[in-house]
């Protein structure tokens, strides 16, 4: 299924987005696999398709209040501690509509169905790139380079409404947002979400390990 799901090389051309974000010097520090996978832009509404295992999932009170309200609007934060050891998949789909890129991570659960987040990256906004995750609210996201891979730290979170944006106040923020992809290796790489609050700590932390097929 993953073969018949992922990119063809005749469906992708480079991309140079995240390359201009971090500009070309630190771009060029980054492991080959790393820019392989931010460098391709998908064509047609064509998909790449990552499998994987849940590894670390953890949560405290504070973090699993916030992840029950976060499902009014779409359910953006995994939530689940059952998840830990269960399939996980990552699907990243081009916006042939927009200049950016609708991402699907489904994680599985001890029982049930899995849990499904939805969410689009654009290439806009005062940062360069962010996320929509549902009901308006976007997060602006700054991308940094690591030695073995990309950061995403949240700048700040806003309300589209309409041609309005409202910029939340950090009292509305929910947490500094970090999200990190690290390239282990062998066609590995590690998926890494942590949201940390000044008041509540450490709400939500999820380690996701990966395969790209393609390499």
């Amino acid at each position: 299924m993953q073969e018949e799901l992922a990119a063809r090389p005749d469906l992708e051309t480079p991309d140079h987005r995240f390359r201009s974000l971090l500009g070309e010097e630190t771009w060029n520090t980054l492991p080959a696999s790393v820019r392989r996978r931010f460098g391709k832009r998908l064509q047609g509404g064509s998909s790449v398709v990552y499998q994987g295992t849940v590894v670390t999932m953890r949560r405290n009170f504070a973090g699993y209040v916030l992840s029950q309200l976060a499902r009014l609007v779409g359910g953006p934060l995994p939530h689940d501690l059952t998840s830990t050891g269960q399939p996980a998949i990552v699907s990243v789909t081009e916006d042939s509509a927009g200049d950016g890129q609708f991402w699907l991570r489904q994680y599985g659960r001890a029982s049930g169905f899995p849990q499904v987040i939805y969410s689009s990256k654009r290439f806009a906004g005062p940062t360069g790139i962010e996320e929509y995750i549902g009901s308006g609210i976007g997060i602006a996201l700054q991308v940094g380079a690591e030695k073995d891979g990309l950061s995403f730290r949240s700048d700040h979170y806003f309300l589209q409404l309409g041609e309005r944006r409202l910029r939340l106040p950090a009292w509305l923020s929910p947490g500094a947002l970090t999200i990190t992809h690290r390239d282990l290796g062998d066609t590995r790489f590690l998926f890494s979400l942590t949201l940390k609050s000044r008041v509540f700590g450490e709400l939500v932390h999820q380690d996701a390990l990966f395969t790209d097929s393609e390499e």
